[in-house]
């Protein structure tokens, strides 16, 4: 009996030094959980025994529990680089292939864009989200609804410019010139006093450059303004804001300061047929309000306009909330989706399958999911990962102990040879 005692403790000890040596083995395996590992006596008794008398028959592993207080988060500045940060509680959702409903949960962060757009890890596996509003919003957080968070493989589509904003100081000490006798000619400076330009883009994404052309009458605190298109072939062409009206007149009141008159209406809505990219016809409203005329010189004080070209993926960003956005060369962004954060009523319930994933179990409970920073759920800190939560000098000094275990429950195994030897040599 007591060999088999010592065998036990021997057993246990094993197993105390395999679980230090698998935590010591990950201490640089992002996301990893270590274990420990936990014991229990053993008693063989008759259902007459004395509990006062009994002597036990060595020890058991009840369990290896694993450890999911969280590790420290080690900065790396690679945007698909994750970690849950906060009060630390989630994990990722990942399914392991496109044409499976099983779903695997990681700490892990290393992510990357596989050449199908999709992100994963570096075993395949596929991050999920949750479906997004254009506003970023999500509104449904089901687990059925979730999907591979995949970014777009299309351009960022183009905008057609709606909407031009230009705004201008007007040199009230400019000579005057006779809008009857010189009308306004692109081509010679001496029939218009200032000009500046502005682009716009159709509704293909390309790029033309309107010109405007300010002239100051000789009526007292009068300009009139031409608005002339560039195309990209190099073509100058007057655009219109109604039918036969080339030519906005402004005036301005000197009683306000120079700012525009009370009865002028700043916005127009110009129209251009005709371009020879094929786009559709453009149809913009151009705001001269805020446009001013005083002493000082020529000033552009405000240019904007709402339309952009064709864009190309050119990042991502993912922010805490772990909305994911794509950022496009002509400085827009789209909603891609919302990572999925999973979490369990006993984590330790979960089942390690390997590469720093876990699958749910009964002992697990069932999984609960939502957004980061929203329950219970930590923060999505995007260019940083979780490392190992192993505290390497706990598990170094554990390794003595467990070796001293094992030449203590050794020792006894020789002893009780010992004393077996004795009897077997009695005379």
């Amino acid at each position: 009996m007591s060999f088999n005692t010592a065998l036990t403790g021997l057993n246990a000890a094993t197993a105390d030094l395999n679980v230090k040596s698998n935590n010591i083995a990950n201490i640089n395996t992002i996301g990893f959980k270590g274990s420990r590992a936990e014991f229990g006596d053993v008693y063989a008794l008759s259902t007459f025994g004395n509990s006062n008398t009994a002597i036990g028959t060595g020890v058991v592993l009840n369990n290896v529990a694993q450890q999911f207080n969280q590790g420290n988060l080690e900065v790396t500045n690679n945007s698909l680089d994750l970690a849950i940060s906060g009060n630390g509680q989630g994990f990722y959702a990942l399914a392991p292939a496109l044409d499976t409903e099983q779903v695997l949960y990681s700490r892990a962060g290393a992510f990357n864009i596989d050449r199908d757009g999709y992100i994963t890890n570096s075993s395949g596996q596929y991050l999920l989200g949750f479906p997004v509003n254009a506003d970023g919003s999500v509104s449904s957080t089901a687990l059925g609804g979730t999907n591979p968070i995949r970014l777009p493989v299309a351009a960022g589509v183009p905008q057609a410019t709606t909407e031009v904003d230009i705004a201008a100081n007007l040199p009230s000490t400019a000579t005057d010139i006779d809008p009857v006798a010189t009308p306004i000619d692109p081509n010679d400076p001496l029939t218009y006093t200032n000009s500046t330009s502005s682009n716009i883009f159709d509704s293909l994404g390309n790029e033309s450059t309107l010109t405007y052309y300010y002239q100051k009458t000789n009526v007292p605190n009068e300009w009139n303004v031409q608005v002339y298109i560039n195309e990209p072939t190099g073509s100058q062409t007057l655009v219109e804001f109604g039918a036969g009206q080339t030519t906005k007149t402004l005036t301005f009141d000197p009683a306000l300061g120079g700012a525009l008159d009370a009865g002028v209406t700043p916005t127009e809505t110009y129209t251009f047929s005709g371009l020879s990219s094929g786009a559709v016809d453009l149809s913009f409203e151009i705001n001269f309000a805020g446009s001013t005329q005083n002493s000082a010189a020529f000033t552009v004080l405000d240019t904007d306009q709402n339309g952009f070209p064709t864009g190309r993926l050119t990042g991502l960003d993912i922010d805490d909330t772990g909305l994911v956005q794509a950022q496009y060369s002509n400085g827009q962004t789209t909603n891609v989706a919302k990572i999925v954060l999973a979490d369990f009523p006993n984590p330790q319930g979960l089942k390690q399958i390997g590469n720093t994933a876990w699958e749910a179990t009964l002992d697990s409970g069932d999984v609960r999911i939502g957004e980061a920073g929203t329950g219970s759920f930590g923060l999505i800190q995007s260019g940083a990962l979780e490392t190992s939560n192993v505290d390497l000098t706990k598990e170094l000094v554990g390794l003595i102990t467990a070796q001293r275990n094992f030449q203590a429950n050794s020792k006894a195994i020789e002893t009780n040879n010992a004393i077996t030897q004795t009897i077997i040599n009695l005379r």
